[in-house]
């Protein structure tokens, strides 16, 4: 049985009130201030805090439903007009929802292809780094090998098989990944793995170099602690037998210790053991670098 039409003044009534509901519900569920479009097109846009990648919100907004969403953490919320929506209806949202799921999808592999390919045509033309750049000399570590673009150290990650994206780091520490490429999963290593000896997996590139040549033994760095447990199970599932060792940074001055806690979640999930430097209340230290620079001993 065909559904009635809508008079004009029903279906005005209706588009304000998914207007109203999809712009409280982003609000309330993202703290992102918008004005949403009901052309029923998939729109993207900035997640306020600014973390985890451009674009990470999206919405698509009809006169009877709206639906939205975050890529980053997969959940999507939808709502509907007279709040009991008929099954096809809610149908009909899921599928939009599906369809802005997976052209969301296939532009990032897009932009990841594009990146990895950008990564890998510069890679070979870039000095070796300078050992006197500023930011190795504050970290008394060598350049091992990474490269140079001006005045940023180039770290490159690597998915395991290929190079995937940059890692910059300016003169003062900051960081930078190359936008639109992957770092999940990714990771710059030191040393061979094998199964005989135990890997570690650290947040820090320049925490990873100073575990490698503590300890003489392998070492994954995953640039960032969000990172740690991707790796971690990237790393699992390519070596099922090899002891993980996760080195977690000690954030101990932050409310909530970051650091401890995501390096317990990735030691967690892949059956491995985190370990993390103590410091002294007041100490600014929080990585193994800062432990060793203190004159600390790395003992596994």
């Amino acid at each position: 049985m065909a559904s009635p039409k809508k008079s004009p003044a029903v279906a005005a009534r209706g588009i304000g009130d998914m207007f109203r509901k999809l712009a409280d519900s982003m609000l309330e569920h993202h703290g992102a201030a918008v004005t949403p479009d009901n052309d029923g097109a998939v729109h993207r846009l900035d997640h306020p805090d600014g973390h985890r990648g451009n674009k990470r919100l999206w919405y698509v907004l009809h006169h009877d439903f709206g639906v939205h969403g975050d890529w980053s953490t997969g959940k999507r919320h939808l709502m509907f007009a007279d709040g009991s929506p008929d099954p096809a209806m809610a149908q009909k949202a899921r599928e939009r929802a599906e369809q802005a799921k997976r052209e969301r999808e296939a532009e990032r592999a897009r932009q990841h292809a594009l990146v990895a390919d950008m990564c890998r045509q510069e890679w070979p033309s870039l000095a070796k780094a300078d050992p006197l750049h500023p930011y190795l000399v504050h970290k008394c570590i060598g350049p091992a090998y990474l490269r140079q673009q001006g005045n940023r150290l180039v770290v490159p990650l690597s998915d395991g098989e290929r190079l995937m994206n940059f890692q910059f780091i300016g003169p003062q520490g900051t960081k930078r990944f190359r936008p639109g490429g992957r770092v999940t999963g990714c990771y710059h290593s030191f040393g061979e793995f094998s199964l005989d000896r135990p890997l570690l997996i650290a947040e820090g590139w320049a925490t990873a170099m100073t575990l490698h040549e503590a300890t003489g033994l392998p070492v994954a760095a995953a640039m960032n602690a969000g990172n740690l447990r991707s790796v971690a199970e990237s790393l699992r599932a390519r070596y099922p037998s090899i002891a993980i060792i996760v080195c977690a940074d000690n954030d101990h001055s932050t409310t909530g210790n970051p650091g401890v806690t995501k390096g317990k979640d990735a030691a967690s999930a892949v059956g491995g053991i985190c370990i993390w430097p103590e410091f002294a209340a007041g100490d600014p230290g929080s990585d193994f670098n800062d432990a060793v620079l203190s004159g600390a001993k790395v003992v596994l």
